[in-house]
């Protein structure tokens, strides 16, 4: 059981800290959780019309640690608790951070450090919201992007204060993306979370199977959406796509459809903002997409942001569909783990999330998957699930370890870590990460 109060004193002492730099730097992660977390600091920048600066990095390392050495004023975000290098910066620097820790020179705002799990209780954006009590619906959408939903614990904590302010809803539905925003048939054919066999992909598929369910795609001249459907119509739709996946690949695959859903009833009803997994990749196509500044300013209410995101949310799924379709012709079991070779194949900035999705529901074995930097390092993405870790695994742990035999640098949260390694470790790293998970 954790030590909540002390957590909340401890968020309190760093917002202290935080709220009296002087236009300071906001050094934050570039996916979901990065990008809503250092939002949810500049809205309180903002709010109170004080000035910041935004950096935002894909990890913490030398160059960037060089690079931050004269600046006066720092506030690291979903990163920084895992980088003993932080350690060498000036004193004036805060962490908000949910990442297993290994810095001890300056103040963290880190559920870790009071008993609580930062990869399953707290995201970087809950401890930014309980740092700066604001914009609970972005503390949201950063823990369901973090794959933390069904939210528990210090998160549930952050939603429950949401649903009191009137700014947040939850229940169980289907989980698949577009509930709110796409039409039925392209609701079905562009599903690839999970992929729906004879549906995704297959737009006479999906009409045919609308139709046998006796589910009218139109309403008059305005096209349908799921949120749309009576409650009869929904249960017909969730109980033959669950007979589909039951059928096709597990009982376990069927029950990853539903699950509890947040609405954010603060945002535009109807759009991806709506719905805190639609927002939720809908930043995630921005971080990685290399345009993160499209990400804040969609958070921060900037003029255009939306818009130029829906666009790179296109290419995301693009990207995303190519590189599933990649591991699952090309995923190897070597025993202890799964393994994915996608150097030169899949970019390093979606590795992780495809990794995440391989064999999902029926995976019994972590997956380590190999991509390629534009360094030319190899970056390592590690994903398990909650049985594994509730058995003792530990990823953070293992990369950490194994990245200190063979040179590189890694770490993250038991269930999910990642790393970077030279090219010519490899070996001697498969062998390390072997032996240890």
């Amino acid at each position: 059981m954790g030590d909540a109060q002390g957590f909340f004193g401890r968020c309190a002492e760093v917002f202290g800290i935080a709220s009296k730099m002087q236009n300071p730097l906001i050094v934050h992660h570039y996916d979901c959780d990065g990008i809503t977390s250092g939002s949810i600091v500049a809205s309180w920048f903002e709010s109170a019309k004080r000035p910041y600066r935004m950096k935002t990095v894909r990890k913490v390392d030398a160059g960037l640690i060089a690079s931050l050495k004269c600046e006066p004023n720092i506030i690291f975000v979903d990163l920084g608790s895992g980088s003993p290098a932080v350690d060498e910066l000036s004193e004036n620097v805060a962490i908000i951070d949910h990442h297993q820790p290994l810095c001890k020179a300056h103040p963290q705002a880190n559920p870790h450090l009071f008993g609580f799990d930062g990869g399953s209780e707290l995201s970087a954006s809950g401890a930014a919201y309980f740092t700066f009590n604001t914009r609970p619906d972005l503390g949201i959408t950063g823990a369901v992007g973090d794959v933390q939903a069904p939210l528990r614990s210090l998160n549930r904590a952050m939603l429950m204060q949401a649903v009191e302010q009137g700014q947040a809803a939850f229940s169980t539905d289907l989980l698949l993306f577009g509930r709110n925003s796409r039409p039925l048939p392209q609701f079905l054919l562009y599903a690839d979370e999970p992929y729906l066999p004879g549906l995704t992909g297959n737009e006479d598929g999906c009409t045919r199977f609308l139709s046998e369910l006796g589910i009218p795609q139109k309403e008059g001249e305005k096209w349908r959406t799921y949120s749309d459907l009576r409650p009869g119509e929904k249960k017909r739709l969730v109980s033959a796509l669950a007979e589909l996946l039951s059928l096709r690949y597990s009982p376990e695959a069927a029950a990853r459809l539903t699950g509890e859903v947040y609405t954010l009833l603060s945002n535009p009803n109807g759009t991806e903002l709506s719905d805190a997994a639609e927002f939720s990749t809908l930043l995630n196509a921005c971080g990685r997409n290399s345009r993160p500044d499209v990400g804040t300013g969609v958070c921060l209410g900037k003029g255009g942001a939306y818009e130029s995101a829906r666009i790179l949310l296109l290419e995301h799924r693009r990207n995303l569909r190519a590189g599933i379709d990649f591991a699952g012709k090309n995923a190897q079991d070597v025993g202890k783990f799964i393994l994915l070779d996608a150097r030169g194949t899949i970019p390093d900035s979606i590795i992780g999330v495809v990794a995440g999705m391989l064999h999902a529901g029926g995976r019994k074995k972590p997956v380590l998957a190999l991509s390629l930097e534009e360094s030319g390092k190899i970056k390592l993405s590690t994903r398990g699930t909650r049985a594994l870790v509730e058995s003792g695994l530990n990823l953070g742990k293992i990369l950490s370890e194994c990245c200190a035999e063979v040179g590189g640098a890694g770490g993250g949260h038991n269930i999910a870590a990642g790393a970077t390694i030279p090219n010519e470790k490899l070996d001697s790293f498969l062998k390390e990460f072997s032996k240890r998970v």
